[in-house]
């Protein structure tokens, strides 16, 4: 079975399938989330040193941040399952 994996910025790529969730790191519920893996080694920080736009849920427990806009990971997600390339090509230049 072939693994899609989904840009996520700076050339890192997550395993598609095994994302749970995309959201904000903006509400407590999810600020929270991200100390509790930071502190059980769950956290995987992709930004790059930029300032973190989304937090990505994995089904293994692990959240990764990313300094990508929630927005543009779904996108980039629905044209992976669209059969699409999903590094964020926009659609109009094809």
């Amino acid at each position: 079975m072939e693994q899609k994996l989904l840009n996520i910025g700076f050339g890192n790529t997550v395993v598609a399938e095994r994302i749970v969730s995309i959201v904000s790191p903006h509400s407590s519920p999810i600020k929270r989330l991200k100390d509790e893996a930071r502190d059980e080694k769950r956290l995987v920080d992709a930004t790059q040193g930029r300032r973190t736009r989304s937090v990505i849920v994995m089904d293994s427990n692990h959240v990764i941040l990313s300094s990508i806009q929630v927005e543009t990971i779904a996108q980039r997600f629905e044209m992976l399952k669209n059969g699409d390339r999903g590094n964020g090509a926009d659609k109009r230049r094809r």
